[in-house]
C-alpha cells in the first residue's frame, strides 16, 4: 500500500467526467480531434466578456509592489463590499461585507463552509442527480452525503426530502441552476423548504442550515430567474463561483455569503475565515479578487448558450429521445433508452461521442451532455445519436 487507503478507494470512485474527458484526449489522439465528439466537461466555451480583458489589464498595470502580500484571509474588504452591495440587489436583503468571504472558487466555498458547520457524523442532504463532488466534499470534513429524490421533472420533491432528514441532518445542499439537469428551484419550493427546515430544526433542537450552491445562477433562458435564497430560509449560506458566467474557471475565484438573519452569522464568517487559511487555500487570488470586484453583474453572452442549448434539443428531439427542457446552466440530461445509462454510454463512445453517465451523478437512467461546445461539434454529432439510439429500438 503506497498511499493512504481512503484516497485510493476515492480514485476507485473518481468523477466519471474526468474519465470520459480522459477518454477523449485517448481518443482524439487516436482519431484525430475532428472525429471526436467531445461533450464530457462543462468548460465554458464562450469567450469571457470584454470587460474581463480590460479589468485584468488595468489591474495589472495598477499592481504595485505592496498588492502581491498576505491580506485578510476572507479577502480584501473592498472585494467584499462590492460582493455585498451586489448581493443586496441580487438576494432583496442587505449584505455586507462582513457577510462575505472570497474562496477559491466554489468548490473552495462549499469546503469551508463544511468545514466550519460539520461535526464527525453529520449529514449533508442534496436532492438528486447532483454534483459528483459533493460527496467527497462531505467526507473531507467528517460528514455524510444522504440524498433525496427529485420529481420526474427534477423539480424539489419536498416529502422525499422530509423523509430524509434526520437527527444528523445538518446540511441541507441544494444547486439551482442543477448540474446536471439544468433544473432551476421556484420561489415557492424553496419558501416551503425552509419552512420544513426551521419545523425540524425546531424538532431536533439544533439548526438544520440551507446551503445553495449558485455557480449557473446567471446562465438561465426564456426569461427564468433563480429565486432569492435569503429571502427563503434566515438560516442559509450561498456558495458560488465566477467560472462558468465569466468563463474564467481555471482562475479560481468566487465566495461564499452567509445570510445576514443567521443566528450565529458571526461565528459561521470566523470559522470560515480560519478554514480558508487551515485548508491550505489561505485567501482567494489577490489579482482575480481584485478584478471581480470591478464585474459585478457582468456575464458572457448567455443567448450563445441558449441557442445551443436550441440547436442540441431539435436535433436530439427529432432522433426520438426524451428530456426536460433545462431552463439553465449549460447542461441537458437526456433519459437512456435502456436501462443501464453506463452501457449505453458506451454505444455512444462507438459513435466517437463523449457524455457522462446519469449514474455518476445519482442519475441513473440518463446521461448528461454538456453542450458547452462549438455548434459544429452538436450539428456533426447527430447523426452518431441517432444511429446508438436506433440500436435499442
Amino acid at each position: 500500500m503506497s498511499i493512504a487507503r481512503k484516497i485510493e478507494s476515492a480514485i476507485a470512485r473518481s468523477s466519471w467526467i474526468r474519465k470520459m474527458f480522459e477518454e477523449g484526449a485517448r481518443l482524439k489522439a487516436r482519431h484525430g480531434a475532428a472525429k471526436v465528439f467531445d461533450f464530457s466537461l462543462g468548460n465554458p466555451n464562450v469567450p469571457a466578456p470584454e470587460c474581463f480583458a480590460r479589468a485584468m489589464s488595468e489591474t495589472v498595470c495598477a499592481c504595485g509592489g505592496s498588492d502581491h502580500g498576505y491580506m485578510p484571509n476572507p479577502g480584501y474588504p473592498h472585494v467584499r463590499q462590492a460582493v455585498g452591495e451586489y448581493l443586496t440587489r441580487e438576494q432583496g436583503c442587505t449584505v455586507t461585507a462582513a457577510e462575505v468571504i472570497m474562496t477559491c472558487g466554489a468548490s473552495g466555498a462549499l469546503n469551508v463552509a463544511f468545514k466550519t458547520l460539520l461535526d464527525p457524523g453529520d449529514e449533508v442532504l442534496t436532492p438528486v442527480p447532483c454534483f459528483v463532488e459533493y460527496g467527497f466534499y462531505a467526507d473531507n470534513h467528517g460528514g455524510v452525503l444522504t440524498t433525496a429524490p427529485t420529481q420526474a421533472d427534477f423539480t424539489l420533491d419536498l416529502e422525499a426530502l422530509a423523509a430524509a432528514i434526520t437527527p444528523r441532518t445538518k446540511v441541507v445542499l441544494v444547486n439551482s441552476p442543477n448540474n446536471p439537469t439544468g433544473q432551476i428551484y421556484n420561489a415557492e419550493s424553496l419558501a416551503a423548504l425552509g419552512a420544513l427546515l426551521g419545523a425540524k430544526s425546531r424538532e431536533f433542537g439544533h439548526i438544520i442550515y440551507l446551503i445553495s450552491d449558485e455557480p449557473y445562477r446567471k446562465i438561465v433562458f426564456d426569461g427564468h430567474s433563480v429565486p432569492s435564497v435569503f429571502a427563503a430560509y434566515p438560516e442559509s449560506l450561498i456558495a458560488t463561483s465566477y467560472s462558468k458566467d465569466i468563463s474564467i474557471p481555471g482562475e479560481r475565484i468566487g465566495f461564499a455569503a452567509v445570510n445576514p438573519a443567521a443566528t450565529h452569522r458571526q461565528a459561521i464568517m470566523d470559522g470560515m475565515a480560519l478554514a480558508n487559511r487551515i485548508l491550505g487555500f489561505v485567501n482567494a487570488p489577490a489579482l482575480m479578487q481584485k478584478i471581480v470586484a470591478c464585474l459585478q453583474g457582468f456575464s458572457v453572452d448567455i443567448g450563445e448558450y441558449a441557442r445551443k442549448r436550441d440547436l442540441l434539443c431539435r436535433g436530439l428531439e427529432a432522433c426520438g429521445y426524451e428530456f426536460v427542457t433545462p431552463p439553465g446552466t449549460f447542461y441537458l440530461f437526456p433519459r437512456s433508452p435502456i436501462p443501464d445509462d453506463v452501457a449505453f454510454v458506451r454505444a455512444l463512445q462507438e459513435e466517437m461521442i463523449l457524455v457522462v453517465p446519469g449514474s455518476g451523478f445519482n442519475g441513473p437512467g440518463h446521461f448528461r451532455i454538456a453542450f458547452c461546445v462549438e455548434d459544429q461539434t452538436i450539428r456533426n454529432a447527430l447523426p452518431g445519436f441517432e444511429r446508438a439510439l436506433r440500436r435499442f429500438r
